[in-house]
């Protein structure tokens, strides 16, 4: 099962979100990610493997930030690797974790590809993070699309998407 955890905080974000998918391990899951926000910028890190293997990665590379999302994932849509895990990303300005499936992301990939939008997964996930973002380059809010969602696809979801400022 998936794991979200989010938060905004006033001190640094990355190890409550590791925290919380700690907590979140009980569940099973085969990869692990998190992004953080810092100065109008999205960084973000992914493993395939354990919550133990990300946090490697971030004492090898430190995400600093007031702002993050985290995820653990049991693969549906994709084998389990770095490149399925979560957060997935559009163009660098929007990051995105899921739960859920989005059973015509077929098509819906399609359509993105054709406006122009590159894929680096596998996963239905991917499709919905560059989705959030055409709706966005379209002048719609967060907001207004969140209350909408799930725009065209259908399936059942939850998402999360902190956006570059």
């Amino acid at each position: 099962m998936c794991g979200i955890v989010a938060a905004t905080t006033l001190r640094d974000v990355s190890e409550i979100l590791i925290s919380g998918l700690r907590a979140l391990e009980y569940r099973g899951y085969d990869s692990a990610g998190i992004s953080v926000q810092r100065n109008g910028a999205l960084s973000r890190l992914r493993t395939k493997g354990k919550v133990k293997d990300l946090q490697a990665l971030l004492d090898e590379t430190p995400l600093p930030g007031f702002c993050g999302i985290a995820h653990t994932r049991w693969a549906t849509h994709g084998v389990p690797n770095t490149s399925n895990a979560h957060p997935h990303t559009s163009k660098n300005e929007i990051d995105l974790v899921h739960n859920g499936i989005i059973e015509n992301h077929d098509e819906l990939r399609a359509e993105l590809q054709a406006d122009g939008y590159e894929f680096s997964s596998e996963t239905d996930s991917e499709v919905v993070v560059h989705l959030v973002h055409s709706l966005v380059s379209q002048g719609n809010d967060l907001f207004s699309i969140r209350r909408e969602f799930p725009f065209n696809a259908t399936g059942r979801s939850a998402v999360y998407e902190p956006r570059a400022r």
